[in-house]
């Protein structure tokens, strides 16, 4: 049978008080009491039961991990880092797919029903106004790779400067027509993105055009990069999202061109699989492991003060040089 409570402070010789002391953090336990009662816990194979202890607490230590974009495989490196992260601080991540989802109200709803303490809002192009509902409604919002508001806490990178950065490479490479392939034209990080890139192309004098794929997917990239082809194109393209990279690539090889002799691509993210040998992107690092840690830090310091100052942490990029641009 599962030991109880109960059980660890009869063997510990304790009260039930001082057991539950003991596996609540924070609590005042003195050294020796704690020592007792965790050696009592470990010889009965003891766990807290952290449901029962919600509704004493009121707190149940659940973080709702919010995205709309599962069709992108960076997403599963951005979530084995969240969810890591999240447990490794004794939380406990509930992830929560709002694809195709319009209504704030309906997702507060969702998220309520499971009584999370906080929400982490994980992802670059779902509407400013989820963020807003939850955080109205006082649930502690932390939004990672989102659009600095100034209303809740955001981790990110500065997508203008990495559009820039883009744009500055290709044209350092000696590319004198340049084409932006962005994601849903809807998206905060593609009109930021694009923001950036059209000033330094139109600064320079470098003649730029601009297209939407459908969503940040493969596919998207893809048939977005078919149809490009099919017409008059750039020499160079920043498509900004790896995933569309490597869609363009696809596209590019299909129809005869070499990369990055008769074309140029350069994407965004640095994710694990823009380094593999048959893809060879080049491509702006995103630190995800330093934008998840502070997330991560941000939501703590945020359950911990309700109150505090609304924050931004806005983290640099760099290029990655590898094989589908023209070397300097």
């Amino acid at each position: 049978m599962t030991a109880t409570l109960a059980d660890v402070a009869a063997r510990a010789g304790v009260s039930r008080a001082a057991v539950s002391r003991t596996f609540t953090p924070g609590a005042s336990v003195s050294p020796a009491m704690r020592a007792r009662v965790e050696e009592a816990a470990a010889a009965l194979g003891y766990s807290p039961n952290m449901l029962a202890r919600s509704l004493t607490t009121r707190k149940t230590q659940l973080v709702g991990l919010v995205s709309n974009n599962f069709h992108n495989p960076v997403f599963l490196q951005i979530f084995d880092l969240f969810t890591r992260g999240l447990q490794d601080h004794g939380l406990r991540p509930l992830l929560v797919n709002l694809s195709e989802e319009t209504d704030p109200a309906r997702s507060l709803t969702l998220l309520r029903q499971y009584s999370v303490d906080g929400v982490i809002v994980a992802t670059s192009h779902l509407p400013d106004g989820f963020a807003a509902a939850f955080q109205a409604a006082g649930v502690p919002v932390v939004h990672a790779f989102g659009r600095v508001t100034g209303a809740t806490d955001v981790v990110a990178i500065d997508n203008i400067a990495a559009g820039a950065m883009a744009a500055e490479t290709l044209i350092s490479r000696g590319y004198r027509s340049l084409g932006f392939m962005g994601g849903p034209e809807g998206a905060s990080t593609t009109q930021d993105r694009l923001t950036g890139f059209l000033q330094v192309a139109a600064r320079a004098g470098i003649p730029t055009s601009a297209s939407f794929a459908g969503g940040y997917g493969f596919e998207p990239g893809r048939t977005e990069m078919v149809r490009l082809l099919s017409g008059p194109h750039a020499e160079a393209y920043f498509c900004a999202d790896d995933v569309l990279s490597i869609g363009a690539l696809s596209a590019a090889h299909s129809a005869g061109l070499r990369v990055p002799d008769d074309l140029g691509l350069i994407g965004l993210n640095d994710m694990e699989m823009a380094g593999w040998a048959n893809i060879n992107l080049t491509t702006i690092h995103q630190p995800f492991d330093a934008i998840v840690t502070s997330s991560i830090d941000l939501m703590r310091a945020r359950l911990s003060d309700p109150a505090r100052p609304v924050e931004a942490l806005i983290f640099p990029c760099h290029i990655v040089e590898r094989g589908t641009l023209r070397r300097l």
